[in-house]
């Protein structure tokens, strides 16, 4: 076994995913630990630009099967492909976005090459494992750690016996760096010869309708978010003009969202989106661990709660202890009359 392997995903736009680019951050530290290759597949038609995008993160060697039955995505034709690959190449670790996309083919993949799979990690690791019923001990396995039972636990999923070790990580979760921007690597062709059988392409796509997102949050650098505490519909306006005077966007935890006070769209945590903002304000937000995963890795944490107890509290840099509806209007006021 070889090699960590990263599935790429192209977006509508023509670029690599951003969840591929941060993969391929963490899959080049992995690799390093390993001290083997960290290797990229892009699967689509006329990926001769694609390289350029991927190979500054460190990568050794770019898999390209370039072909027009392979965009736009299909489950099948996609499936094929990376199977086919991974019985050649027997990497040691695959890594997927945990997208649409990415939860529909890991899936495939893990069932085909009978290996296992963890979804929506939140953290993976290089570690030893030993197995006291048989005394065996493993070396350098994935530790791919999430949340498990509803958030009340981190579990930490190991596959010691077969291989490749395969998670998912949704986007935001890992940090994008680039290694080197003149960095270099192999590109190779995969063969695609007898990868297609009749069966993989009885689906065929006749017409697309694409809709972008209204809500973006992911990028946003100031994030007023709100929980269940913050009590109402109405009181959630509160945050909306917080967020609007502060240049920022509002978000929400799930209990939030499931209550209706806002739109799924913006719910943060390991069931929404992770983001990573300059500053998070968490208003009324009691900081179960599922929220936390997704924020956690925010630069600045500022806390508004009535319950000095509350969880967010202990990753807070600055806690605020008192009713949302008195602080919120406070902050709004203090903020206009002091800047420019």
């Amino acid at each position: 076994m070889k090699s960590v392997f990263v599935y790429c995903e192209i977006t509508e736009e023509g670029n690599v995913a951003d969840v591929s680019l941060e993969l391929l951050s963490k899959g080049r530290k992995l690799a390093n630990e390993l001290s083997t290759k960290l290797e990229a597949v892009l699967i689509g038609e006329n990926l001769n630009n694609y390289p350029a995008q991927v190979l500054p993160y460190g990568v050794d060697v770019v898999h390209l099967a370039d072909h027009a039955e392979y965009y736009p995505y299909r489950t099948l034709p996609h499936a094929a492909v990376i199977v086919d690959l991974f019985k050649r190449e027997q990497p040691q670790i695959a890594l997927f976005g945990a997208t649409s996309i990415g939860r529909d083919l890991a899936p495939r993949v893990s069932s085909a090459m009978q290996c296992g799979l963890t979804a929506d990690c939140t953290s993976l690791e290089i570690g030893d494992h030993f197995e006291n019923k048989t005394q065996r001990e493993f070396k350098n396995l994935l530790y791919q750690i999430r949340p498990a039972f509803g958030g009340n636990i981190i579990a930490t999923i190991i596959n010691p016996e077969t291989r490749p070790q395969m998670a998912t990580v949704r986007e935001g979760v890992m940090k994008k760096e680039i290694v080197d921007a003149e960095y270099s690597g192999v590109i190779k062709q995969v063969d695609l010869t007898n990868v297609l059988k009749d069966e993989d392409l009885t689906v065929r796509i006749l017409e697309r309708h694409i809709e972008q997102s209204k809500i973006n949050i992911k990028g946003c650098q100031v994030i007023v978010a709100g929980g269940y505490g913050v009590g109402s519909l109405s009181n959630f306006k509160l945050l909306f003009e917080l967020a609007e005077v502060l240049g920022g966007e509002v978000g929400a935890t799930r209990a939030a969202v499931d209550a209706g006070f806002i739109e799924h769209e913006r719910q943060i945590g390991q069931t929404g989106v992770t983001v990573r903002p300059k500053l998070y304000i968490a208003c009324g937000i009691s900081g179960a661990v599922q929220h936390r995963a997704g924020m956690d890795q925010s630069a600045k944490i500022i806390s508004i709660n009535t319950d000095p107890k509350a969880p967010i509290n202990a990753i807070a840099d600055y806690t605020i202890i008192g009713s949302v509806t008195d602080i919120i209007p406070k902050m709004i006021r203090y903020y206009k009359a002091n800047s420019k």
